[in-house]
């Protein structure tokens, strides 16, 4: 198993021990992969959930941007409550697993298939 891999099962294990979820293996590599580098830097690699500069970004390049979404309130609403299923005191919010959790909340998983 490569770096990636390893990164690949950490965000796996997020997602089911601290995020309730199931993951969806290959849309989660996916996602991973379209994280593209960052995934290996370590500020990169997270989000800072209470960084509202943090969010608009996440907004933008990701769910407009990547996901095609229309601006509107709805796009903050759906970063916020993923946010809050990853636990607003979870110190480490894993990039790749918050775009995992957003691409379901919005029903997305056309856009890596």
């Amino acid at each position: 198993m490569g770096k990636r891999d390893d990164l690949i099962a950490k965000y796996a294990d997020d997602l089911k021990n601290k995020c309730g979820m199931e993951p969806d293996m290959a849309l989660l590599t996916k996602v991973t992969i379209g994280c593209g580098p960052a995934i290996y830097n370590d500020d990169a690699s997270t989000v800072a959930g209470s960084q509202a500069s943090e969010l608009e970004t996440v907004k933008t390049n990701f769910l407009m941007k990547k996901l095609g979404l229309p601006d509107g309130p709805n796009l903050m609403e759906g970063i916020n409550s993923v946010i809050e299923v990853y636990g607003k005191s979870e110190r480490n919010k894993y990039r790749a697993v918050v775009y995992y959790m957003l691409t379901k909340h919005f029903g997305k998983e056309a856009v890596y298939s």
